[in-house]
């Protein structure tokens, strides 16, 4: 049997960080732009979670560590339960919680102002595919959304969430705000705006 040698140690030294998936999106594109271009992968890119049972404002701090406006919410099964975004936290879900059920603001949980996964809207990622920006724009606005999220299927045909889709990032990415005021009666309508 082959010897194999020990490899050589060192101590940790103070200050060290850690590699994290790094996806490069393109620094500026146009709404006539693939709409691939804006999208944060999670192929690439890591989907920052949180479980339903913490407290809202642990989910506060964790957006602003990770400097996101939202967070997958899963089971100890890495299931998406729901979302949770940065308006949820600072808009009317967190008071109508908190009044209604007599609470202070420490003692609400994620689950209680989360979106959960039952009403979330999804798009699929053979639409992204042949979508531009435009598209996408196009979408959010008329959902009066700042997120859409992008699924695909699994060998077995199961959704498996591949990535979102953000107002902010767009917009960073486009050079100009992107209003999301308008809302959809219903999901015919977001899928007529993605294959316009």
């Amino acid at each position: 049997m082959r010897q194999y040698s020990v490899l050589p140690r060192r101590p940790l030294q103070s200050q060290t960080s850690f590699h994290t998936p790094c996806q490069d999106l393109p620094p500026r594109v146009t709404l006539d732009d693939a709409a691939v271009a804006v999208m944060t992968d999670f192929k690439k890119a890591t989907a920052f979670t949180i479980d339903p049972d913490v407290s809202v404002d642990t989910a506060a701090r964790v957006m602003r560590r990770r400097k996101v406006h939202l967070l997958l919410v899963v089971d100890v099964e890495n299931i998406v339960v729901g979302i949770i975004t940065s308006n949820d936290l600072i808009g009317e879900k967190t008071l109508q919680c908190i009044s209604s059920r007599g609470i202070a603001r420490a003692d609400a949980l994620v689950r209680d102002i989360m979106t959960p996964a039952g009403r979330l809207e999804v798009i699929s990622m053979d639409d992204v595919l042949h979508a531009h920006v435009g598209h996408v724009v196009a979408t959010l606005k008329a959902t009066g959304r700042r997120h859409a999220a992008v699924v695909d299927e699994d060998a077995g045909g199961h959704q498996i969430l591949r990535g979102l889709l953000s107002c902010s990032q767009i917009a960073l990415q486009l050079g100009e705000p992107v209003e999301t005021t308008e809302i959809a009666q219903n999901f015919a309508e977001i899928s007529a705006a993605l294959h316009d």
